[in-house]
């Protein structure tokens, strides 16, 4: 029995960890070739921020709504579907026009559900002890996602232009829902078939969680922590190129080391959640760090030596992305029975809150102000104060 649970627990991380890392790559695409699409479709890049804001919009509606999916369906089905979203909206990008304004609601509906329906499946097959790890080890799957993005894109789109990439990229999706089937059968045997939706079912796990102070804490540093996430991923690559003056495979390059630095830090913040240091203790310190480097961000001049710049993404991806796994990991832990990924998913549906009105806010700000400094000092602010706020809440 025990070693049947073992087995459960390692093919349940390895293909959420899988699907996670092709959602995030999808996710990051048209950010990362933004300066390549923007020109060809006629679209200045900075407007990527209302591209991500759709995309996040979408992710808010579909983590709400999950629970009762992911109860009826089982999580490994659930994120089949959402593997075929986030394809399909991708290849919608390099669609026509019209098609444009869709592409980024498909791929956030995709998006969207990808957390809830793993820490359903997490939550019911990880030992108590290694809960933070296990989840920290799935959500390293977004930074590699993104890393992965940052680091081979700006090169084959060179080769190939950036339609053919969108396309191929796609086309992986229905591959990866392919290798995940023969899992199913294990990961959703307690998918309950008779478990039907209402209204009053959507909303209940958002009801439950604003009732504990706990979660609250959670849901609160995830939308401010994800706001300063998505606001690094979208911008860090245009700010580079427009102000800076990098190259798209220099920057590119930024990106893939701040994401670099998150999968390190998120399976390492994992080990220190679970044996030194208090999960809400340890969420403030990361806000504060992760606060301060958007603000030396804010300082980057062409003058600045590109081993600097380099080491500042790397400990600004560490901890602004690392967070992610020990907040989730703390949600299921203090999740009722059963109920952990429709918690999620309610606790998602505010993350993804700050994630819609983040990248708007910044380019709003880029716009008003014509530099991007002033975002970077704005998501500094908004994190060094949420950090120093978890601090000093009492236990």
């Amino acid at each position: 029995m025990r070693k049947r649970l073992a087995s459960d627990a390692t093919i349940a991380l390895v293909v959420t960890l899988g699907i996670q890392a092709f959602t995030s790559f999808v996710a990051t695409t048209t950010s990362v070739l933004a300066p390549e699409i923007g020109p060809a479709i006629d679209v200045n890049p900075r407007l990527i921020g209302v591209f991500v804001g759709v995309i996040y919009m979408g992710g808010m509606f579909a983590s709400l709504v999950s629970g009762s999916f992911i109860e009826r369906y089982g999580p490994i089905r659930v994120s089949q579907v959402c593997v075929l979203l986030c394809a399909c909206g991708l290849a919608l990008v390099a669609g026509p026009a019209w098609a444009l304004p869709i592409a980024p609601l498909l791929i956030g509906l995709g998006y969207g559900a990808i957390t809830p329906a793993s820490s359903q499946l997490l939550a019911r097959t990880t030992a108590p002890g290694r809960m933070a790890l296990t989840f920290s080890i799935k959500q390293t799957g977004v930074p590699l996602g993104a890393a992965l993005s940052g680091l081979a894109l700006p090169v084959l789109v060179l080769v190939f232009g950036w339609r053919a990439i969108l396309l191929s990229v796609a086309a992986c999706g229905p591959l990866i829902v392919l290798a995940a089937q023969p899992t199913r059968a294990t990961l959703d045997r307690d998918r309950r078939r008779d478990h039907r939706a209402s209204l009053a079912g959507l909303l209940a796990p958002l009801k439950l969680a604003v009732r504990n102070r706990k979660l609250v804490q959670l849901m609160v540093a995830g939308f401010a922590y994800a706001a300063m996430q998505i606001c690094l991923m979208s911008y860090l690559v245009v700010y580079l190129t427009e102000t800076l003056g990098r190259s798209l495979v220099a920057a590119g390059v930024a990106l893939t080391i701040a994401n670099v630095g998150g999968i390190v830090g998120r399976i390492g913040w994992g080990i220190v959640a679970d044996r030194w240091l208090a999960p809400r203790r340890l969420l403030g310190t990361l806000g504060i760090v992760a606060g301060s480097c958007a603000l030396v961000t804010a300082a980057f001049t062409p003058g600045w030596p590109a081993l600097a710049i380099l080491v500042v993404c790397a400990i600004f991806g560490a901890t602004a992305i690392g967070w992610n796994g020990v907040q989730l990991a703390e949600i299921a832990r203090n999740s009722p029975p059963g109920q952990a990924g429709a918690i999620t998913g309610a606790s998602g549906f505010v993350t993804f809150f700050g994630v819609v009105i983040g990248p708007p806010l910044f380019a709003l700000l880029v716009a008003v102000t014509e530099s991007y400094a002033s975002g970077f000092i704005a998501i500094g602010c908004a994190s060094l104060a949420c950090g120093v706020w978890l601090l000093r809440q009492r236990a």
